[in-house]
Order: C-alpha cells, then sequence, then structure tokens
C-alpha cells in the first residue's frame, strides 16, 4: 500500500477534493444519432401552462427556480421544485408542463442530430 505524506502526518481521514452523482441516467426511448446538444435557459411566467405537447428529440431539464407541475401523459402529475432533474423522451406526450405561481426557471438540453434544431409540436 502507497502512503502518501498527508496520509501519514494526519490523523483524520481527508475529504476527498471531487465527488461525483449521478442524477440522471436513462435509457432513450429510441436510437437517436445526436451530433449536437443544445443548452437553453427557459423562463416561463407564473401559472403559465406549457399544454399538451412532444419534442422532436429527447430533453433532459433540470429546474433552476420556481416550481413546474410535470405530467407524462399516463402518468401521475408532479411538482417538481430547484434541483429537480426530468427526462422528456422524443415524442413523449407531455400532458403538463405548467409554471407554479412564481413561474419556472430551468434549463434545458437538446439532443440534436444532423440539421435538427429544437421543435415542440402540439399533437391533437
Amino acid at each position: 500500500m502507497i502512503e502518501y505524506w498527508w496520509e501519514v502526518m494526519d490523523s483524520q481521514p481527508r475529504k476527498q477534493p471531487m465527488t461525483r452523482v449521478v442524477l440522471v441516467d436513462t435509457d432513450l426511448a429510441q436510437p437517436k444519432t445526436t451530433t449536437r446538444v443544445q443548452a437553453r435557459r427557459i423562463t416561463m411566467a407564473p401559472n403559465h401552462p406549457a399544454g399538451l405537447h412532444v419534442h422532436n428529440g429527447p430533453v433532459v431539464g433540470n429546474v433552476l427556480e420556481g416550481s413546474v407541475v410535470y405530467q407524462v401523459e399516463g402518468h401521475p402529475a408532479q411538482t417538481l421544485a430547484p434541483g429537480d432533474l426530468f427526462v422528456e423522451q422524443e415524442g413523449q406526450r407531455i400532458a403538463r408542463f405548467d409554471a407554479g405561481p412564481d413561474g419556472v426557471t430551468f434549463l434545458a438540453w437538446f439532443l440534436l442530430g444532423p440539421g435538427e434544431e429544437p421543435a415542440i409540436l402540439q399533437p391533437e
């Protein structure tokens, strides 16, 4: 076993200078050739509903401020607060993404294929 000088000198264990915690690890619903990732900071006014929608590619998001009611169609609604993450699969029907009473600001990362731009579609 290799001992370093600080291990010999310190009787207390040292904290690691860096930690890594996996926050999201999800499979994509369908394979996608990703050639670019676009990150956006998005702000929604208080109580603004996004309405039923789908994205043309996977989206991973992180709530920074405020709150949002998030619901994938067929699943229960949940309220996301600062620090909460969400994943919207390509073509997945998002029933609700409604800003809370103080609005919401979140970061969203869009996985894009060749020549694609992020798009929101309003299904019937």
